[in-house]
């Protein structure tokens, strides 16, 4: 079996750079088999830099044997010059690949890609309603009242959800997303002034109140604090038992992370910014991580994935996969999740919950009280729905 040609599929380019807009890869082969995988850039501003990532190094891999994974990954990484330097847009591509390998083997084997990364560990996979400060639901706001963010968890939990993760800091009391913000008086580095410190507290005390004892609430900072603004707002919420605080400071930074995990009693987390085993290493070796947060469409795919998960069971590091995309993501998730024994909980973004999203593909998988159950399907159990794929913007590389 060969690989003869990729297309590509910017599927929401109306919204390139302004939200979740997936792009999406379909590897074909001249035995008819053909696996989807899904590029990680498909939100923030690296946009067209992740469609074009896939046109230069899909011509790497015609002609070869999709079912020869790892050969294909050493020779992404090794052999492009810029795969070994751990970049955002070439791991996304790589990621794209390497998933869509996974899909083609599945398929020719008849098996799910779980089956050929070692069989079950849970049956069900829980999930937590992820971004709750948009709501939880169809619509996104932008919550400023605690009230609202109570309400939101009660939304969630009618659902059957146990977890939710909030950023308690990214809108201001005005109402306004941070990254649009121009008030200088809600600042979130150097130092926290109190008028933030007291909404945040306000707003997951109601959360608290609303969730009571049986809900997990996760933090996160979007890396919008920094050293000092980040152990202010983690002190600030240690008494409200808070499950792990995710990306406090520069993503890169471990030494940073080990300092606020030594004067802050909340686990910390992040992932979704770092790339391959090389990235992951320094936060292991010092310990400065307690939930690794691999984004398979970013972190060099599913066979990437599996060995960040498996190198952080060595150091009795959780699992908690990224997932921010469309719902080829999803189930590429999905299927290493229910195979590594250091799963912690999966994510469920309030972006995937959008009807525009939802209906890419010929599946609508969603969790059932709070729970995901993995694909049987062969390969990763999802693809493209013929309509979708219609009215994208569409490269074919051959």
């Amino acid at each position: 079996m060969k690989i003869t040609s990729i297309d590509i599929f910017d599927l929401l380019p109306e919204i390139a750079n302004n939200g979740i807009a997936p792009i999406c890869i379909r590897v074909n082969t001249d035995a008819g088999i053909s696996g989807f995988g899904e590029v990680g850039t498909g939100y923030g501003n690296a946009h067209y830099a992740g469609v074009n990532i896939v046109r230069d190094l899909g011509r790497r891999i015609l002609g070869k044997d999709p079912m020869n994974i790892e050969a294909i990954w050493e020779d992404l990484f090794r052999n492009t010059f810029w795969g070994m330097a751990g970049g955002t847009v070439i791991n996304a591509g790589m990621s794209a690949i390497d998933i869509a390998l996974w899909d083609i083997k599945g398929k020719a084997l008849d098996v799910p890609v779980y089956q050929m990364l070692g069989g079950k560990c849970r049956e069900k996979i829980r999930t937590y309603a992820s971004q709750v400060q948009f709501g939880w639901g169809p619509v996104k706001l932008y919550l400023n009242d605690p009230a609202d963010y109570a309400k939101a968890v009660g939304d969630a939990m009618a659902q059957g959800y146990t977890a939710v993760k909030v950023d308690p800091i990214g809108v201001t009391d005005q109402g306004v997303w941070i990254r649009a913000n121009r008030d200088d008086s809600w600042t979130l580095r150097g130092a926290m002034p109190g008028k933030v410190l007291e909404l945040a507290r306000a707003r997951v005390a109601a959360m608290r109140r609303e969730g009571g004892k049986d809900l997990d609430i996760i933090i996160e900072n979007h890396a919008f604090t920094d050293t000092n603004t980040a152990i202010q707002l983690g002190n600030a919420l240690e008494e409200y038992h808070i499950y792990y605080m995710e990306e406090p400071v520069h993503p890169l930074n471990s030494r940073s992370m080990r300092e606020i995990r030594e004067k802050v009693n909340i686990p910390l987390a992040s992932g979704e910014r770092i790339f391959t085993r090389w990235g992951y290493r320094p936060f292991l070796e010092e310990r400065s991580l307690q939930v690794l947060q691999p984004d398979f469409c970013l972190v060099g795919g599913i066979t990437e994935g599996k060995k960040v998960a498996d190198m952080a069971n060595v150091y009795d590091c959780a699992i908690q996969g990224h997932c921010c995309g469309g719902p080829i993501s999803t189930a590429a998730a999905l299927q290493v999740e229910t195979a590594i024994p250091n799963f912690i909980i999966h994510e469920l973004h309030s972006g995937a919950l959008k009807a525009h999203i939802r209906t890419l593909c010929k599946y609508d998988y969603m969790p059932e009280d709070g729970y995901y159950r993995v694909p049987e399907l062969p390969g990763i159990g999802q693809e493209l729905s013929e309509e979708a794929m219609a009215k994208a913007d569409h490269i074919l590389v051959c």
